[in-house]
Order: structure tokens, then sequence, then C-alpha cells
């Protein structure tokens, strides 16, 4: 069982209600689970959102923010542990650390960006963390069908999409990931 785990998202909260709902409902699980959420220490957005219902419910909750996103995501005053670093590949590195699991909900180009980096650690096998993608009405369809493509190229194994578990629940996610 995982102890940690980091989630990547959006600091916006994106066009649909349910990625705030099932961000609530994922940060809930963490807690209920007795799985601390790591993640990238913000207020805006789905961050904020996640890490405001693992703390409701009684999680430890640890982000990590570059200074200079302050003004941007305003960091989140009221975390279990709050780190602050310099730089985004700082953020990246202590974020993939301090977790035995990555989750990735909804999101922009940081959320890929930090997405793929863990992927493609995983498949150097830098390291051997389970990978989940929180497809909340189909927003990772396209990604996963692309991903499929790739390996069907053959330029990834198939053991990467074998270790990616994908869900659109994200309670039934965590059981997927054993978590």
């Amino acid at each position: 069982m995982s102890k940690s785990i980091v989630v990547f998202c959006g600091s916006s909260m994106g066009a649909q209600a349910a990625y705030a709902q099932q961000a609530k409902a994922l940060g809930y699980a963490l807690a209920e689970r007795g799985i601390t959420l790591v993640y990238g220490g913000g207020t805006a957005g789905l961050m904020g959102h996640i890490a405001d219902s693992a703390l409701e419910k009684g999680g430890e909750v640890i982000g990590v923010i570059p200074e200079f996103l302050n003004t941007k995501e305003r960091r989140h005053e009221h975390l279990t542990k709050l780190v602050e670093v310099q730089t985004m590949h700082q953020r990246k590195t202590i974020l993939y650390e301090l977790a035995d699991a990555a989750i990735a909900l909804p999101g922009g180009y940081g959320t890929l960006d930090e997405f793929f980096e863990i992927l493609t650690w995983n498949q150097l096998t830098l390291h051997t963390k389970k990978l989940g993608l929180l497809n909340i009405n189909g927003f990772y369809d396209h990604l996963y069908k692309h991903l499929q493509h790739v390996t069907d190229e053959k330029f990834a194994p198939p053991v990467q999409l074998n270790n990616l578990h994908i869900d659109s629940d994200a309670s039934a996610l965590l059981s997927k990931m054993l978590l």
C-alpha cells in the first residue's frame, strides 16, 4: 500500500463541474485511506480544491511550490507541510521523491508535463511508481488513444500501458491502483 501520492492537476477549475467534484472525491478518498496527498502547493483551481478536501477529512497534505508562483497559484497556508523551492525542476523532483504513486486529474500543459516526466522516468526504470489517470468525463480519452498509438508504433513498450491505471471515478481508480 502506498503511503503518499502525488496528484497533478489544473490550477484552474476547468470547464466542467465534474472536475471539481472528482477532485474533492479524490481528496476525501486519500484522507480516508490514510494516504498523504503531495501536490503543487497552491490554493488555485483543482489543486486547491483537492488539498482543501483532504484537509477537511483530516488528511495529511504536503505542498511544493516555487517562490515565483506564489502570486499565480497562491501558496496554501494551511497544509501539513509546505516546501518552497526556487524552480519548477526542483518542484517536480521533490514531488516525485515524496510520493509512492502518481495520479493526473484534468489540467493544462503543466499537468501534462508532470505526468509525462514521471511516465518517462517509469519507462527508464528510474522508479517503479504506480501511475493513474483520473479520466473525468473522458478528459483523457484522446491522450490514452495516442499512448496506444505510440505503443502500436513500437515507440514504447506495451508494459507502459499495462502499468497505467485509468478510471473516471476517484475511489475506483485508487482501488485499481491498490491504494
